[in-house]
């Protein structure tokens, strides 16, 4: 039934559905797959070359107290940091594969490492949404903060299951450099496959889950204004607007909230434009990208749908993670963003803002190049299943 009537209304509003797809189409293949390409590869190379493993034995004292996971989650938990969603599911499902990690564990370590990441924060929402370059730190801090709460808080996520692993963990937990060279050398040992397959893997694994990235970025863009044009969206908005008010927030924001339910951009950019204190501003904007956004977190399904691993969890945790990004948001407001910006005003210089401007300068960069890195990276991919079948 949804599915009809998703498609009566593309056949109703084809303009419009083609300008959303086309809209969604662009932020891929400019931004999204130029981005992520490399972490991508990246992490196969590292997996692949037993680093992730070297990685994991001398992280094994941090990450266990921490959250309860091997040390080779803290690979996926920086790479997640670094590169954004859904880097930290795609590093999550690929350890589960090479059983590097349990279920339980890998069900824990994907519900914290998908995080946005500092080129989004800093170029895409601080300066490009809200022009103000100095939001990107209040922002940046609350929302690795919160993840890391979150990432604490699963760690007691099905421990009485996980008990029979116990002594295994106790063997494994003791640090030596030795012990971490001789397990990525004997990793590469077992993986038999020449330097030129490895290299080809990685790009044809990492294209493959950047075009279903696409996909699902262009379905919810599309998704997203029929809701508007059928009228849905404002429906229901009307009544997040009136939850909204009883939190004393305007229900201007009731629309560009549910925008960024389902996809973040979106919502982001909707938030900003709405004439309101820039506290309340930050505060959802927090959340949403917390939250994830429906569209990124049927990215992330699609990839666990591949392994065991559940998605339940995963969605519990970004609820968990929302709303503890905005409380953080309201108590780091005044020493993170007013405190500072009358520090930066008093003491600093003019020209001051060099971070946030080198990450808008990679954003554009990005733009200019990321359609021609896309093209090439697929026509790659292409060329090496082609050869690989004619075999």
């Amino acid at each position: 039934m949804i599915t009809i009537s998703i498609a009566i209304s593309l056949v109703k509003f084809p303009d419009q559905s083609l300008e959303a797809s086309i809209r969604g189409l662009n932020l891929w293949w400019e931004v999204v797959f130029p981005s992520l390409l490399p972490f991508f590869i990246i992490a196969e190379l590292l997996i692949s070359f037993g680093v992730v493993q070297f990685i994991g034995i001398l992280f094994e004292p941090i990450m266990r107290p921490l959250f309860n996971i091997p040390g080779v989650g803290s690979f996926g938990w920086f790479m997640g940091m670094a590169s954004g969603y859904p880097t930290g599911a795609k590093i999550s499902a690929r350890l589960r594969e090479e059983k590097q990690l349990t279920r339980i564990e890998a069900e824990r370590l994907v519900s914290f490492t998908n995080a946005s990441s500092p080129l989004f924060i800093f170029a895409a929402i601080s300066v490009g949404f809200f022009q103000n370059s100095s939001l990107g730190v209040l922002l940046a801090v609350c929302h690795y903060l919160s993840n890391t709460f979150v990432g604490i808080c699963m760690r007691f996520y099905g421990k009485k299951k996980d008990k029979k692993n116990q002594n295994k963990r106790n063997e494994s937990s003791k640090y030596s450099v030795r012990k971490a060279f001789t397990a990525m050398h004997r990793t590469r040992m077992n993986d038999d496959r020449p330097l030129g397959e490895v290299l080809g893997d990685a790009v044809i694994h990492s294209v493959k889950t950047l075009v279903m990235v696409g996909g699902f970025i262009v379905l919810f863009s599309v998704l997203t204004k029929l809701l508007f044009l059928s009228g849905i969206s404002t429906f229901i908005a009307h009544f997040l607007g009136k939850l909204l008010n009883f939190a004393s927030i305007s229900k201007d924001f009731g629309l560009p909230l549910l925008s960024g339910l389902f996809e973040i951009t979106i919502g982001v950019q909707s938030i900003s434009v709405v004439q309101d204190t820039l506290l309340v501003q930050a505060v959802l904007v927090s959340f949403i990208l917390g939250f994830n956004g429906f569209s990124v977190q049927a990215q992330v399904a699609s990839i666990l749908a591949k392994t065991d691993i559940r998605f339940a969890p995963y969605f519990f945790a970004r609820i968990l993670h929302g709303v503890f990004a905005s409380i953080l948001t309201i108590l780091f407001y005044k020493p993170l963003y007013i405190d500072r910006k009358v520090f930066d005003m008093e003491v600093v210089p003019v020209n001051h803002d060099v971070p946030e401007n080198l990450w808008l300068l990679i954003l554009e960069n990005l733009a200019a190049i990321g359609p021609l890195l896309t093209i090439s990276f697929v026509g790659i991919s292409i060329i090496l299943l082609y050869y690989r079948r004619k075999k």
